[in-house]
């Protein structure tokens, strides 16, 4: 069941990095077209949502940044639960390949891009843009190259990714949190108790999780810390355990429900909102901005040498091993494909410089588009040069 629930996550991940293309490149079309004015009023429409009393009033861009984006951190906190409790994730010896490479991964292109925007104070706000791999793009690029790529890479470059979002999750709850309302926190706190108050007394109808989990989201919305944060907390309350063994779990059955949805709709409405860039505005300082260089040296050369070095010392140390069936340039081209960092990069560079001036999001995007084009491209290129050599050699 488990082995199957992974290749079901690596299917709509590969395919969903398809939908996500075409609807990346549909906003950067929009935004560079007559339509361009549509397409920010699109973005800017407001949107309403009554709880009792309580009214939270919205452009669409924020319900899709901070409200399906959410569904999107709940998804990946599903899997981490799983993975850790009965997964890939399960045992110690598990955790060292993936994790040590993803913590290089993050580690590696923050230190580029501090090092780059090292004298530009609000710039330098910006060294998280890098840390994160986008792993419906990465694992399109694997899926197109079909079986000449082994499955422990696949899953490899999965529990790498998963432990990057989980980073990413992190960095978002300490460093994008606005001043905190603690009355709000308080409510959040209880609410979360209540949730694990109903997974202990074996409650397993998934109706009530995800009343309160709304709730949650709002108490932590007016909390000041990002919303997000509350697919996370959900996540962990959910039960994994089902009453009989046969039948799934409440965890597994909202994992496979959400899977589709958000591969198909939740990622694709993200990357259309936040993927378009007006190329008439584009100069050569722009392109040349330490923002710009720093977060495309980030993702395309700190992403590779972080996740490669320090799976090479993992390895060399013999603290694990390499991936079954797997070669070294193999790896270091799924190291390649690491600097996609499309929709966690946008999503993090949206939150640090979302009270800047536009100019910042234009170079975050341009940045990040380039750097995940680059990356994708040249991943693809060595992996598709070793699995040619190695059918002439047989």
């Amino acid at each position: 069941m488990l082995l199957s629930a992974i290749n079901r996550f690596l299917r709509s991940e590969a395919k969903g990095g398809i939908v996500l293309f075409i609807a990346a490149l549909a906003a950067l079309i929009l935004s560079n077209s007559p339509f361009a004015s549509f397409y920010q009023a699109i973005l800017e429409t407001p949107f309403a949502v009554h709880l009792a009393n309580l009214v939270v009033a919205k452009p669409s861009l924020f319900w899709i940044n901070e409200g399906l984006m959410t569904i999107f951190f709940l998804l990946v906190g599903l899997e981490l639960k799983r993975e850790f409790l009965i997964g890939h994730l399960s045992g110690v010896t598990k955790l060292v390949l993936p994790g040590m490479a993803a913590l290089g991964g993050m580690l590696v292109p923050a230190l580029i891009y501090a090092v780059v925007n090292w004298r530009h104070a609000l710039s330098l706000q910006g060294w998280a843009v890098p840390v994160a791999t986008d792993i419906a793009f990465a694992l399109g690029v694997l899926s197109l190259l079909g079986s000449r790529i082994p499955f422990s890479l696949r899953l490899f470059l999965m529990v790498l990714a998963i432990f990057d979002d989980l980073g990413a999750i992190i960095i978002i709850a300490v460093f994008h949190s606005q001043e905190l309302s603690w009355v709000s926190m308080l409510l959040a706190c209880f609410i979360l108790l209540i949730l694990v108050c109903l997974n202990r007394a074996g409650v397993r109808r998934l109706s009530f999780y995800l009343i309160f989990g709304v709730l949650l989201w709002f108490c932590v919305l007016q909390s000041g810390v990002h919303a997000t944060v509350a697919g996370m907390l959900l996540a962990f309350a959910i039960p994994l355990r089902s009453q009989q063994a046969e039948r799934e779990s409440p965890l597994q059955l909202l994992e496979g429900i959400l899977q589709p949805w958000v591969a198909y709709l939740v990622m694709p409405l993200f990357a259309f909102a936040n993927a378009g860039l007006p190329l008439n505005g584009l100069t050569r300082d722009i392109l040349v901005d330490p923002v710009t260089l720093g977060i495309i040296a980030g993702l395309f050369l700190g992403k590779q040498s972080g996740v490669f070095g320090f799976a090479w010392l993992m390895i060399k140390f013999k603290w694990a091993k390499l991936p079954q069936h797997a070669a070294w340039i193999q790896l270091y081209g799924v190291a390649l494909l690491c600097g996609i960092g499309f929709t966690m990069s946008l999503f993090i560079g949206t939150l640090t410089f979302q009270g800047a001036q536009p100019i910042y999001l234009i170079k975050v995007r341009l940045g990040v588009l380039l750097a995940s084009i680059l990356s994708g491209v040249v991943g693809a290129i060595v992996l598709l040069f070793f699995a040619s050599r190695k059918r002439v050699n047989d």
